[in-house]
C-alpha cells in the first residue's frame, strides 16, 4: 500500500456482519452481540487491526467516508477495541465533529449551559488526548462562552495553529493519535506486563453519540448485577442526570440506581427505563455467558446501550460468578473450572487486606506465604507463646528463623524476617502452617533494642503492624481485613475440578493440625510427614538432648524409649485423622546440632538439666558442629551411624498401625528414607526396619503391611534410581534439596542475589520457586525412567515446595508421576491446576 492510498476499511456492526475478535477486537464483537440481542445500540462501525496499523504507519485516512456513513452534522465517539479487554488501550474521545455550527445546533436543542459543557469538554479532551497538551492548561470551573474561547486560545498558542473545526480532520487526527499511542513504547510495555504479546492488535470502534442531555429524562450511567468484591447478586452502579460517558462513577451528585434512603434513584424517577436495564442485564448474562457492566445513556427518555464490559472482580467474586453461571446452566462445569485461575485461590484461603482500604506501607519483601494478619511485634518464640497465652495476636519478627522457632511460629499470627527467600526455613514452615509470611524484607532488625527500622520509621516490641504475605508488604497499624472465602461455592468448584484431574494431590503435613487441614482441603493423603518437627516440643526436646549426649548405643536407646510413646501417639493421631488415606512418614532428617542451644546461656541451662559439667556440654556441642551441616551428618547417614533413632521411629509407626487397625481403620504406612545417595544405605536401613516390623508382629500377635521408599534429594540418587528402586516401593523427589544440590546453591541465602540473576537472564525464574525443568527436571526424568525400568509398579511423586506450582504439576503429569504433595494450604491450588491441565491437554502420550 502506498502512502498516497487512503485507508477506509471499516465495517458496520450488524447482526450478520463479519466481525471477529482477533481483527476487530473484543469491544466490536461485544457490540455485535448486543445488537443481536436487540439492545438499543447506537449506529456503530468497526475499523479492523490492519487498518489501524496502517493509520499508525502514516497512511492517510478517508475519514470523510466514515463520517458520511453517519450523516452530516452527526457527532461521534471513538473507543479502543483490543483483542483482550485487560490489555487496556487509548482513552475514548467523545463528541467528535463539534464546531461552532454544531455548538449552535446543540444550544437550540438543549440550551446554552448543556451545549457549552459538551463543547468545552470536547476541546479539552481533544487537546489532551490528541494534541497531547498538558491538562492543567485547560482547568476551568464552569463551562461558558468565555471558557470556550479561553480553551481555544490556549490550543492555538500552544500548537501555533487554529483548533481544527473540520469534522473530517478531527476524526482523522483522533484515529491517528489512538493508533500511534497503541504502538508507543510505554503502551507496549504496559500491555506486555498484562500478558499481551508485543505485537497485539488494536481495532477501533466509531459510534454515533447518544448525548445524555435533553429536556426530558436525560443522563448517563453504568449498571452491574453482582458485587465486584464478593460476587453476590446485587445491583450496583451510578446515574448522572444531564451527563455523558462514565462520569457518573465519580460525580458526587450522581444518583444510585435502586431505591435509596439517601435520595432519589433512577428506579424512582424512571421505573420503566430501570426495568429495561434489568431485562438487558439478564439477556447479557444468558447470551454473553458472563456478568456484564452495561454503560448506558438516556436522551429525552430514550435509552441507549453504549457498551458492555465484563465486571471487574476480585478472585473470590470471580469464583462465585463462575459457579453460579454453571449452576444456572449458562456455562458448563468444565468452563467454570477453567475460568478460575489456580493461583487466585490463595486469596480465598486466608484473611486478606481489603483492597478498598488505605495502606500505610512501611516495608516490602518477598511474599513467601499468602494471607494477611494484624498483630503486635514480638522478637522471640517465647514472647510469641506468651502473647498467644494472653489471647493477643502477635507478629514474630526474626532476622531469620531456625527450627527452634517453630513453637513461636505456631503461636504467631504472621512471620516477618529480614533475610531469606521463597524456600527459606521461615517461608517453608509458614506455608505449611498457613501462616502469612514476608521474608527478605527491607527492614533492619536491632535485637538488643528490640526494634525494627524501615524507611526512616522505627517500630518496637508491642507496636501494631499488619503483614500481608500475599503482596509482600508490611503495613503500619491494623489494616481493614476480609475473611477467608471457603464457602459452598469454593467447595463446589473444587469438587468439579476433582472430577477432571488425572494426577493425585497429597499434602505435606507434620502435625495432627496439619493433617486436619489437609483433610479440610480434601488432600488424597499425606505425601510427606517430617517427623523431626515433633521433637521440638518442650517435653521432647530435653529427651532428644539426653539422647544426643548419651555415650553408648544402650544409653541412646534408653533415651529414645521415652520418646517412643510420644511418637506412637503422634502417628495414631495422624492415621486416625487421615481415615485410611495413605500417610508417608519421612524418617528423622536434620543434623543433631539443631536440637542444641546456640548461646552460652542456653548451654549452661542444658548442663544443669543434664547434670553435666558445662565444659562437657560445650565440648559435645562443638564436636557436633559442622562446616556445612546440610551436607553433613543428617538424613539416612544418621540412620546408618545411629540406627537406634530409626528403630524407635519404625517401632512407633508399626505399633500405631496395629493400634489403629484394632479400632477398625486399615492403614498401610509408607516409610520414607531421606537424603539417600547409595543403594547400600537403603539396604542397611531396610534390614533394620524389617527386623523392627518382625518384632512388632510377634509382640502384637498380628500382621500388617507397610511400604518402604526413598526421598530422592541428591543428584546421585536420581542417577542411581535403577539400583535404589530394587529396594523401594516408591521414589518421592524432594525438589527443595535436589535443587539446592544440583545448583550448589543455598536456598536460604539465594534470595540475596536471585532477583539480579533473574533480571539479567542467568536463570529464567527462581529455581526454588519454579521447578527448573532443564536441569533439575532432567534429573527427575532420569530417576523416573531408571526407577521404573527396574520396577514397573514404582510409585513416583514430588514432595518439595514445587509440588504446589501449576508449572511443576504440568511437568510431573507429563512425566507420568502418580501424585504431587504440597503444603496443606496449597492443596486447593494444586487440585484446580491439575484439573486445568487435564481439561486443556486430555491426551498425555
Amino acid at each position: 500500500m502506498q502512502k498516497t492510498d487512503h485507508v477506509s476499511d471499516f465495517a458496520r456492526i450488524t447482526p450478520t456482519a463479519r466481525i471477529d475478535r482477533p481483527s476487530h477486537g473484543w469491544r466490536a464483537k461485544c457490540l455485535q452481540r448486543l445488537v443481536r440481542l436487540d439492545l438499543p445500540v447506537p449506529e456503530t462501525v468497526a475499523l479492523p487491526a490492519p487498518t489501524v496499523r496502517s493509520i499508525a504507519a502514516g497512511h492517510p485516512i478517508d475519514s470523510k467516508a466514515i463520517l458520511a456513513h453517519f450523516g452530516e452534522s452527526s457527532l461521534i465517539s471513538v473507543r479502543p477495541s483490543p483483542e483482550n479487554p485487560d490489555w487496556g488501550g487509548p482513552a475514548t474521545v467523545l463528541n467528535i465533529g463539534l464546531n461552532a455550527d454544531q455548538h449552535a445546533a446543540l444550544v437550540r436543542r438543549h440550551g446554552q449551559a448543556a451545549a457549552d459543557a459538551i463543547y468545552l469538554r470536547f476541546i479539552q479532551s481533544y487537546s489532551t488526548h490528541v494534541a497531547r497538551l498538558d491538562p492543567d492548561m485547560f482547568a476551568t470551573t464552569q463551562p461558558s462562552a468565555s471558557a470556550i474561547k479561553d480553551a481555544l486560545r490556549v490550543y492555538e498558542a500552544e500548537m501555533d495553529e487554529e483548533f481544527p473545526f473540520d469534522p473530517a480532520r478531527q476524526l482523522a487526527e483522533v484515529l491517528r493519535s489512538m493508533a500511534r499511542a497503541w504502538e508507543g513504547t510505554s503502551a507496549r510495555l504496559l500491555r506486555q506486563a498484562k500478558g499481551a504479546p508485543a505485537e497485539a492488535p488494536l481495532g477501533l470502534v466509531v459510534q454515533a453519540m447518544a448525548q445524555g442531555i435533553g429536556q426530558g429524562i436525560s443522563g448517563s450511567g453504568v449498571i452491574q448485577f453482582v458485587d465486584p468484591v464478593t460476587g453476590q447478586p446485587q445491583i450496583t452502579g451510578r446515574y448522572l442526570g444531564q451527563g455523558q460517558g462514565r462520569d457518573a462513577l465519580m460525580a458526587e451528585q450522581a444518583l444510585y440506581l435502586t431505591h435509596d434512603p439517601r435520595g432519589p434513584s433512577l428506579q424512582d424517577i424512571a421505573p420503566e427505563i430501570f426495568a429495561d436495564l434489568l431485562r438487558y442485564g439478564v439477556a447479557c448474562r444468558a447470551r454473553l455467558r458472563e456478568e456484564m457492566q452495561i454503560e448506558f445513556t438516556i436522551e429525552d427518555g430514550r435509552l441507549a446501550v453504549l457498551d458492555a464490559v465484563k465486571v471487574q472482580r476480585s478472585a473470590r467474586a470471580g469464583l462465585r460468578i463462575a459457579v453460579d453461571l454453571a449452576k444456572d446452566g449458562v456455562i458448563s462445569h468444565e468452563e467454570a473450572v477453567l475460568r478460575v485461575e489456580p493461583r487466585a485461590l490463595t486469596e480465598m484461603l486466608h484473611p486478606q487486606v481489603d483492597a478498598r482500604a488505605p495502606r500505610d506501607v512501611v516495608a516490602r519483601g518477598i511474599a513467601a506465604s499468602p494471607g494477611a494478619a494484624v498483630g503486635r511485634i514480638v522478637f522471640s518464640s517465647a514472647a510469641a507463646q506468651a502473647s498467644a497465652a494472653r489471647g493477643e495476636p502477635c507478629i514474630l519478627v526474626r532476622r531469620e528463623t531456625a527450627p527452634e522457632d517453630i513453637r513461636g511460629m505456631h503461636s504467631a499470627a504472621a512471620v516477618l524476617t529480614e533475610r531469606g527467600g521463597m524456600t527459606s526455613h521461615a517461608a517453608v514452615i509458614a506455608r505449611g502452617l498457613g501462616l502469612p509470611c514476608v521474608v527478605g524484607a527491607d527492614i533492619r532488625l536491632d535485637p538488643k533494642e528490640k526494634r525494627i527500622h524501615a524507611q526512616g520509621r522505627s517500630f518496637g516490641e508491642g507496636d501494631l503492624i499488619t503483614v500481608d504475605g500475599t503482596t509482600g508488604q508490611v503495613l503500619a497499624g491494623a489494616a481493614d481485613m476480609l475473611p477467608p472465602a471457603l464457602d459452598e461455592h469454593f467447595q463446589t468448584l473444587l469438587g468439579w475440578a476433582d472430577q477432571f484431574r488425572d494426577i493425585g494431590v497429597r499434602a505435606n503435613a507434620d502435625t495432627p493440625s496439619d493433617a486436619a487441614m489437609a483433610r479440610t482441603f480434601k488432600a488424597q493423603g499425606i505425601g510427606l510427614c517430617r517427623t523431626e518437627h515433633m521433637f521440638f516440643e518442650e517435653d521432647r526436646l530435653i529427651v532428644m538432648r539426653e539422647m544426643i549426649f548419651a555415650d553408648t548405643s544402650q544409653d541412646r536407646a534408653a533415651a529414645l524409649t521415652r520418646l517412643l510413646p510420644m511418637q506412637r501417639a503422634d502417628f495414631v493421631q495422624l492415621f486416625e485423622i487421615m481415615a485410611g488415606l495413605p500417610v508417608c512418614i519421612r524418617l528423622f532428617d536434620p543434623p543433631l546440632h539443631e536440637f542444641l542451644p546456640h548461646s552460652r546461656e542456653g548451654l549452661r541451662e542444658l548442663a544443669e538439666a543434664l547434670d553435666k559439667p558445662l565444659s562437657d556440654v560445650t565440648r559435645r556441642a562443638e564436636a557436633l558442629a559442622e562446616f556445612n551441616p546440610m551436607l553433613g551428618m543428617r538424613g539416612v547417614r544418621l540412620g546408618v551411624v545411629l540406627p537406634e533413632i530409626y528403630a524407635m521411629q519404625a517401632q512407633a509407626i508399626f505399633e500405631a498401625t496395629v493400634e489403629v487397625a484394632r479400632r477398625g481403620a486399615a492403614v498401610v504406612p509408607e516409610i520414607m528414607i531421606p537424603l539417600v545417595s547409595a543403594r547400600r544405605e537403603v539396604e542397611l536401613v531396610k534390614t533394620h526396619i524389617d527386623a523392627v516390623a518382625a518384632a512388632v508382629r510377634v509382640k502384637e500377635g498380628t500382621d500388617f503391611d507397610y511400604k518402604l521408599g526413598v526421598m530422592v534429594e541428591t543428584p546421585r540418587a536420581a542417577l542411581r534410581a535403577g539400583e535404589i528402586a530394587q529396594h523401594a516401593a516408591f521414589l518421592s523427589f524432594g525438589t527443595n534439596d535436589l535443587t539446592q544440590m544440583t545448583y550448589g546453591l543455598s536456598r536460604d541465602d539465594a534470595g540475596r542475589f536471585m532477583n539480579t540473576y533473574v533480571q539479567q537472564g542467568v536463570f529464567p525464574e527462581d529455581p526454588f520457586h519454579i521447578l527448573d525443568v532443564d536441569g533439575v527436571g532432567e534429573l527427575l526424568l532420569i530417576g523416573a525412567e531408571r526407577g521404573r525400568k527396574t520396577r514397573e509398579d514404582l510409585t513416583l511423586s514430588i514432595c518439595g515446595e514445587h509440588g504446589g506450582n501449576p508449572e511443576s504439576i504440568a511437568f510431573c503429569r507429563k512425566a507420568g508421576f502418580d501424585y504431587v504433595s504440597c503444603s496443606p494450604y496449597r492443596v486447593p491450588l494444586a487440585r484446580l491446576a491439575a484439573a486445568h491441565l487435564a481439561l486443556q491437554d486430555p491426551i498425555l502420550h
